[in-house]
């Protein structure tokens, strides 16, 4: 085995950070990001902040914005596991998806959590149309799109950034998978056309072209279809390696060799994900947005109780939920986001005392998905290709 490196803070100096973190916002006029990965104990400073606010506020009122309804109940629980169950009569706890459409409200506070999610052209009409003396605003990363970046240091400019996780050792195993013979035969086909189109539109401006191009009504036609078809291609060649039939072997020879592990399982579409979890029934659950709550839920406390060790999700899981004593991670689905590989690794490395993660990743070599991947772990440690 390797020599495992580790980038851990002690609870106590996590404790000082968290504490600085507060500091800094507070020394900004109480209007600001604070960036931190992994167990740092974002959600903690949210809670802090929100009681120093309704103590120090005449009828203080508080809103904090998320991305879940699962995080919706996790806010509320935080609020209980600190002794400051009194607070949340002040509290508001809103998606982004419902809190968007809110008009002239006035706030004390707003703490938006994963801010990133907040920022879309839709959702940041709560910003415009609301208003608040305080805003903390939290995620692991700071935003990929520059528009977002600029928005948020227009709204929240980052009073604190700490580039370390407090997690636990850990492992990733990059492993490849190959495609069927038709699905290379379909791969090629339509990778040879998202080419083609890529070409057409500019081929180092594609993507800005195609969005530009189906945004404006007076463009042509035949543009229209140029653009249409490379959009087209980008998502069936996603599809095939999303659902690309080696991973489900290589999945369920990766439960029978770790037969007493808590896992989590990612993958890159609903569908994908009930299958996964159908190919070792009983052991699994399903957890994703095409579920309905009531059975997310009692999926999410089948896991967390012990009840079953496998817990199979495509992203609903991504954005902060915590869940205990996970220590095996399977990843049989990648997009083009760094910042979605980062968040799936914090669900398997939160420090725990003698625990060390373990994360194994399937992709399809010599495919988009590998680039993919190359990409989103160039920032992790501990990183094999097997």
């Amino acid at each position: 085995m390797e020599q495992i490196i580790t980038q851990m803070i002690s609870n106590e100096n996590k404790t000082k950070e968290q504490k600085k973190a507060l500091n800094n916002w507070a020394s900004f006029g109480y209007r600001g990001s604070i960036i931190a990965g992994t167990g740092f104990g974002k959600s903690r400073c949210a809670i802090l902040a929100c009681s120093h606010t309704i103590n120090n506020t005449d009828n203080g009122k508080v809103c904090i914005l998320v991305p879940t309804t699962q995080l919706q109940d996790q806010f509320a629980d935080e609020f209980k596991k600190w002794g400051l169950s009194n607070c949340l009569d002040s509290v508001d706890i809103i998606c982004y998806q419902s809190a968007y459409k809110l008009r002239n409200q006035k706030y004390d506070l707003v703490v938006c959590d994963e801010v990133h999610l907040g920022l879309s052209p839709e959702y940041r009409k709560f910003f415009e149309n609301n208003s608040s003396d305080k805003i903390l605003c939290m995620t692991a990363t700071l935003p990929e799109e520059e528009e977002y970046r600029e928005l948020l240091s227009k709204i929240a400019p980052t009073v604190y950034t700490i580039a370390l996780n407090i997690v636990s050792p850990y492992q990733i195993f990059c492993m490849p998978v190959e495609l069927t013979p038709q699905e290379r035969a379909d791969y090629k086909i339509i990778n040879n056309n998202f080419v083609r189109c890529k070409y057409a539109l500019g081929q180092y401006d594609a993507f800005n072209q195609a969005r530009s191009i189906m945004a404006n009504k007076n463009a042509s036609s035949d543009d229209k279809s140029v653009a249409a078809q490379f959009y087209k291609a980008i998502r069936e060649r996603k599809a095939i390696v999303d659902f690309a039939h080696n991973k489900i072997a290589k999945f369920q020879h990766l439960i029978q060799t770790h037969p007493n592990k808590k896992v989590l399982v990612f993958s890159g579409a609903n569908d994908f994900t009930d299958q996964l979890c159908e190919s070792v029934t009983p052991l699994a659950v399903s957890y994703h947005s095409g579920i309905k709550k009531k059975t997310r839920d009692e999926a999410l406390s089948s896991f967390k109780n012990d009840e079953t060790n496998i817990l199979c999700s495509t992203k609903a899981l991504n954005q902060g939920l915590d869940i205990p004593n996970a220590n095996l991670g399977i990843i049989c689905g990648i997009t083009s986001k760094s910042l979605s590989m980062i968040q799936r690794v914090g669900r398997l490395i939160r420090f725990e005392e003698g625990k060390i993660g373990k994360v194994v990743i399937l992709y399809v070599k010599e495919s988009q998905e590998e680039k993919w991947l190359k990409n989103s772990v160039k920032t992790l440690n501990n990183v094999k290709w097997l």
